[in-house]
Parts: structure tokens; sequence; C-alpha cells
């Protein structure tokens, strides 16, 4: 185990020698980080970083060899392939063509009281058991994907919420591949707890709302209050909140004369283009027609 000499993952690709190759980088304030990365083959070892590192292969075909943790590999990538770098260990890697990767990044210091509360204390970061070359799961490439194509509607910001929410899921496939998988929650919310946490989230539409201010509503734990807020409303806490943001959206579309990029401001939306493009997506129809919609209808 060495200590690590850079304060993060994201910091150290920012700043080091590999920085040509970064395509982009998407960080909501130290929760994770997302880069995606364009290199040519080359020797890819770094020095220990405090960051569990999940990367994805995204052409494939490439010869890796070299130790990420858990012992020497030699393999040939395949597409979509998932790579997981142990925290506080120097990697020594290469890779012998052009390749593109995802790389998915969590300070240890952020999640480690969570992965401890999620599996009982049974699992640490060193003990994970997938260190050691390739592996594949459908859960947690579906789940990056979903994540990256999350950030891209957003213009590149990784809300808080989302940022929790996505890693517990990530860290629950990885668990269940080291076979410890999180612990079973059941029930839902108590109805005061519900109410609750629904009313702060009306309340705070326009804020960069986290997943731990609104389990300290229902007085629970993050992972805990994930899995029962999904129970007792049928969908995520991100996804209720989207939903309460296009209602509002539509309320004032209708109601008042505020313009599009202020309207965005008060459901929590940085622009009009992102405001627009979510609406679309759940309204297929953009915000402008709308509001010319209802008004022609209501005469």
């Amino acid at each position: 185990m060495i200590v690590p000499e850079h304060p993060s993952f994201a910091r150290w690709y920012s700043e080091s020698k590999e920085a040509p190759y970064l395509r982009a980088k998407k960080s909501p304030g130290g929760v994770l980080d997302l880069l995606e990365v364009t290199r040519p083959g080359c020797d890819m070892s770094r020095p220990a970083l405090p960051d569990l590192v999940l990367t994805q292969d995204l052409l494939g075909g490439s010869r890796v060899r070299g130790n990420s943790g858990g012992g020497h590999f030699d393999i040939v990538s395949r597409k979509n392939s998932l790579y997981l770098s142990a925290p506080n260990f120097a990697n020594t890697l290469s890779v012998d063509r052009n390749h593109q990767l995802r790389c998915l990044s969590l300070p240890i210091a952020q999640w480690q009281k969570q992965l401890d509360e999620a599996t009982g204390g049974k699992v640490s970061f060193d003990n994970l058991q997938i260190y050691r070359g390739a592996f594949h799961s459908p859960i947690i490439q579906s789940s990056l994907m979903k994540l990256w194509a999350l950030c891209d509607q957003e213009d590149g910001v990784v809300s808080r919420l989302l940022a929790r929410a996505a890693g517990y899921e990530i860290l629950a496939g990885l668990c269940r591949l080291s076979e410890t998988p999180f612990t079973q929650t059941k029930g839902g919310l108590a109805p005061l707890a519900k109410r609750r946490v629904q009313e702060c989230m009306r309340a705070r539409l326009s804020e960069d709302i986290s997943l731990d201010e609104l389990a300290a509503e229902a007085q629970l734990s993050p992972f805990h209050f994930l899995r029962m807020f999904k129970q007792s409303v049928g969908v995520s806490p991100r996804a209720y909140l989207t939903q309460l943001r296009m209602e509002r959206a539509c309320e004032l579309l209708e109601q008042t004369d505020l313009s599009i990029i202020d309207i965005a401001g008060e459901v929590g939306y940085s622009s009009s283009q992102v405001l627009a493009r979510v609406f679309k997506k759940y309204k297929q129809i953009s915000p402008t027609d709308y509001r010319q919609a209802v008004r022609v209808h209501n005469g």
C-alpha cells in the first residue's frame, strides 16, 4: 500500500502529462468524477490515488497488461470491458494500441461510510475481489451509460442527487460481483416522512438538493432512504424531482410571462437549453410551443 501523492484521479489526469488525452470531464463537487479519454497505445501506469476508479473500454481489441491492485494480468480487452483499479495503489498498466476510455472515480473518503452502511461493514475498498483484469456486468454498463447520458442532457452537470444515487447503484453492482451484496431494505417510508420529503423537494426545486439532505428529512441514512423512497413513490428521488420540476415549469409557462431562462432558474436548471431538452423529453414538445399551444387553447 502506497500513500497517495495526488488529491484525486480527476486532478491527476487534468494536471499530469495525461492531460492532452482528456476529452471530457464531469464533476459534481467531489462525490464522483466522470472522464472520457482518447489515448495512443502506451504505458498507462499512474501513482497511488485515493479514489476507486472504474474504467470502461469503449473500443476493445487492445492487449492490456499490468497490475491494478489484484495481481498481474495479460489479456485482450473486449469492447465495453470494465476494469477496476484499487485506491491507494500505484497501477502498472500498458496498452498496445489506440483506445478510448470512460472512467468513473469515487473518492473513498466520500464513500467508505456509505459502503459500510450498505454492506453491514462486511466490505472495504481494499478487499473487493475484482481488481484483476477485465470483467463484464450489464447492470454496471447500463448504469454508466445512463449516468453519462443524463450528464450530457444537462450540459455536463452532475447533480448531487444523481451522483450519490448513481454511486450507490454502481457500488451495489461491484459488491454483487465480489459476492457480498448490499443489505436489503424492506418497506417504504412512513407517511409523515414521505410527506416531509415531498414538501422539501417542492420547496427547493431551484436548488441542487442532495440525497443526504432528503434522507435527513426522513431521519434515515441515505442508503436506506434511497430504496425506501422508490418503494413508496414508485420512482427514484431524482426522477420524482424531475417530475415536480416539469409540473412547475408547465404552471409557469401557462400562468406567467416569465422568460424561458427565468423559468429554467426557477425549476433548477442552469440554462434555457437544458430546460428545453428535459422538457421535450418528458412532454414531447418544447417549452415555447407548449406555452403557445396552451394560450391558443385557452383563447
